[in-house]
């Protein structure tokens, strides 16, 4: 198979997303329910398992939110598989689980539990049947799914209830993409992000998986650190290479509205700001899935240099 085409100024093939798959999950409160968006063409379709942030809104924190990236990714050669997990505001689970409200551990698990069952995805969407390429997979997370996603690229923690230290890497996944993600713990925590417990002993010294963290330069989130912008690359900064660090200029929280089109708790709304984290993004799993294939050093190019450039790009 070609490896999938990225440029930013391609409309790509078309989708088709069939949603919700039900995934029986007997030790979960409810079962997994995914989407999964797919081009209509293609065969050897390389894996993005993408994690929705927890979020104010009631659905785009769920398996149908993040439609610019979703689309776009699978326009040009990627399935993406969207679950929602059981932080959503669609579900409103029982406040009083042990877990709640941010579901850290469940949500890492939802992801192995999606790879898992791959083959009742197909059978649930016959039109995907053999076209898998289980052999690249990719995770993506924004915000709280960026917490979810660096666990499964290797970050670790320490059970806040007990005290047992936590490792929830998943070796099938083999690449992956932290939007806005939350950083290291101790002093740079607020009040509130320190209640959750978990967020105090994130270590990153243990993310070896190649990764690119996604930072907005305006991206302050008062409510989970007292260090800034700076806080969200963390992640690659404390994590060992190969990585990349994108840092988008005047970009909050919400990377100027990838969670949905139009979504009115986009505090940055710039539609060509969504454009290029979801073109960039995908370049960079790419190149990471396909070695050798020169895509993310062509879009960084396009992306990142000159007068309206929309960031900059740093790696190790």
């Amino acid at each position: 198979m070609n490896a999938p085409t990225l440029a930013a100024d391609t409309v790509g093939t078309p989708v088709l997303s069939v949603s919700p798959i039900v995934l029986p999950t007997p030790d979960r409160p409810v079962d997994l329910r995914v989407r999964v968006s797919a081009p209509m063409t293609g065969t050897e379709l390389p894996i993005i398992l993408l994690s929705h942030g927890h979020g104010l809104s009631n659905n785009l924190s769920s398996l149908n939110g993040y439609g610019p990236l979703a689309n776009h990714w699978a326009a040009h050669g990627f399935v993406v598989i969207q679950p929602t997990h059981l932080d959503s505001k669609t579900l409103s689970l029982d406040p009083g689980d042990p877990e709640a409200p941010l579901y850290w551990r469940s949500r890492a698990r939802d992801m192995t539990r999606i790879l898992d069952q791959l083959d009742t995805i197909e059978a649930a969407a016959p039109h995907l049947r053999g076209r898998l390429d289980r052999g690249r997979v990719a995770v993506v997370g924004h915000s709280m799914g960026g917490h979810t996603a660096a666990l499964l690229l290797g970050a670790r923690l320490t059970d806040p209830r007990d005290g047992t230290p936590v490792d929830l890497a998943e070796p099938r996944i083999s690449a992956g993409v932290l939007l806005a993600a939350p950083g290291g713990g101790g002093n740079a925590l607020s009040d509130v992000a320190r209640s959750y417990g978990f967020f105090e002993t994130t270590d990153f010294s243990t993310m070896t998986t190649p990764a690119l963290v996604v930072a907005g330069d305006k991206d302050t989130s008062e409510h989970l650190t007292v260090r800034g912008a700076q806080w969200h690359a963390d992640p690659y900064v404390l994590s060992p290479g190969p990585k990349a660090l994108l840092t988008l200029f005047d970009a909050e929280h919400c990377l100027g509205g990838i969670s949905g089109y139009d979504a009115a708790e986009t505090t940055d709304e710039n539609p060509r700001r969504v454009a290029a984290v979801a073109a960039l993004a995908g370049a960079y799993l790419r190149s990471t899935l396909y070695p050798g294939d020169p895509v993310w050093q062509a879009t960084c190019d396009a992306l990142t240099s000159g007068a309206d450039a929309v960031g900059r790009v740093e790696s190790k």
